[in-house]
């Protein structure tokens, strides 16, 4: 009897001690210690550091999204960690060694953090113009996934990363569905949503905490700030702030940036006077031809004619385009000459996240006095 009492007792002290266990597992993660990473220009994520672990929170995964949070966990602690069933969108171990990306837009952050070595798959890998990530592409490293709405699931699964960097422009993407099914995190990012030139660079601090580079995202950061507000600061000492059109003609409607978009930021920074500057939209402005050709015929200089690059594909695309004093003056410059060597567009790739480079572009065309040595990178004139 008295044994049995002793085994009673050793079977509530061992549960006991359990229970103390797993209750202190639990309140880990719950700990009110938490710092707010500086997040001055983008709108769309924030990064808050907890007393072991780092929670991302992404609320402009795309216009109109709910919020997604993401926990970030070093590796040593995850398995000593839990946390409440659907607190969390996902919860990853860092530092991330097998990554998928899904937007060009990804891959100059992690360029910068010196992380290219472990992207692992990406959607039409043609669309990589980067010349060191193009080594990783042509040696393997990256395989090619298909498109991004119909990623190749076998091949995910077969490559077993241990998160995606998503992109979407909603809700539905069936194979994300599939993919987080199958226990792949899937994390969205939202840095195409940004209306500003330097909203759209700080997404860095977005990527950095996955590689635990905190610091380093912060210091790259700092220096495309100071060196964007540098170029800004010598454009208002330009003497003259010439007209600006934008966009060009998509099925017989011309687009142009709207007055709060990333595009006319730029052109306020660049100090000219783009046409459509007291326009409230963030994105693009869907117009006639003729509405066009009244308002911004005498403009001075016209900026990213959709895809034509020649002024004979342009003239080819509509005689109508001659009209226009830009076209006259051959004062018309695109973001789409300057390609890698599979086709991508540099611009869309890496302008983002280096917005000081294309803002000396703008500057050296619209005010080439204020920088004779500039060389254009990104936008250039039309042959």
């Amino acid at each position: 009897m008295a044994k049995k009492q002793r085994s009673v007792l050793f079977l509530g002290f061992l549960l006991m001690v359990l229970m103390g266990c797993k209750q202190a597992k639990k309140t880990q993660p719950v700990q009110n210690q938490e710092s707010t990473s500086s997040i001055t220009y983008a709108t769309g994520f924030t990064v808050k550091k907890q007393a072991d672990f780092t929670v991302i929170e992404v609320t402009a995964a795309w216009p109109g999204a709910n919020n997604f949070t993401y926990a970030l966990v070093p590796k040593e602690k995850l398995h000593a960690m839990t946390f409440p069933r659907d607190a969390y969108d996902a919860i990853i171990g860092t530092p991330v060694e097998k990554m998928v990306l899904t937007s060009t837009t990804h891959i100059e952050p992690l360029n910068q953090l010196g992380e290219l070595n472990t992207i692992i798959g990406f959607p039409n890998t043609d669309y990589i113009s980067s010349p060191e990530a193009r080594k990783f592409v042509d040696s393997g490293q990256i395989q090619d996934l298909g498109m991004n709405d119909v990623l190749n699931t076998e091949m995910v699964l077969e490559l077993n990363p241990e998160l995606i960097i998503g992109f979407s422009i909603n809700e539905e993407n069936k194979t994300y569905d599939i993919l987080k099914k199958a226990g792949i995190p899937v994390v969205y990012n939202g840095d195409w949503v940004e209306h500003t030139p330097l909203g759209k660079a700080e997404w860095i601090k977005f990527f950095a905490p996955f590689f635990q580079k905190e610091a380093l995202g912060d210091s790259i950061f700092e220096e495309v700030e100071s060196s964007y507000q540098q170029a800004a600061a010598l454009a208002q000492k330009a003497k003259t702030k010439p007209t600006v059109l934008t966009g060009g003609l998509y099925k017989d409607v011309w687009y142009v940036a709207g007055g709060n978009s990333w595009m006319a930021q730029f052109m306020k920074d660049a100090n000219a006077d783009y046409l459509w500057s007291d326009t409230e939209a963030t994105g693009s402005i869907g117009l006639s031809l003729e509405s066009v050709l009244e308002k911004a015929q005498d403009a001075e200089y016209w900026f990213n004619p959709s895809a034509q690059t020649t002024y004979m594909e342009l003239n080819e695309a509509n005689t109508h385009h001659q009209q226009f004093e830009a076209f006259k003056n051959k004062k018309v410059y695109s973001n789409a000459i300057e390609k890698g060597e599979t086709g991508g567009l540099v611009f869309y790739e890496l302008a983002p996240h280096r917005p000081d480079m294309v803002l000396r572009d703008f500057i050296k065309i619209l005010h080439p006095e204020l920088l004779p040595e500039h060389q254009l990178q990104f936008i250039k004139p039309l042959q």
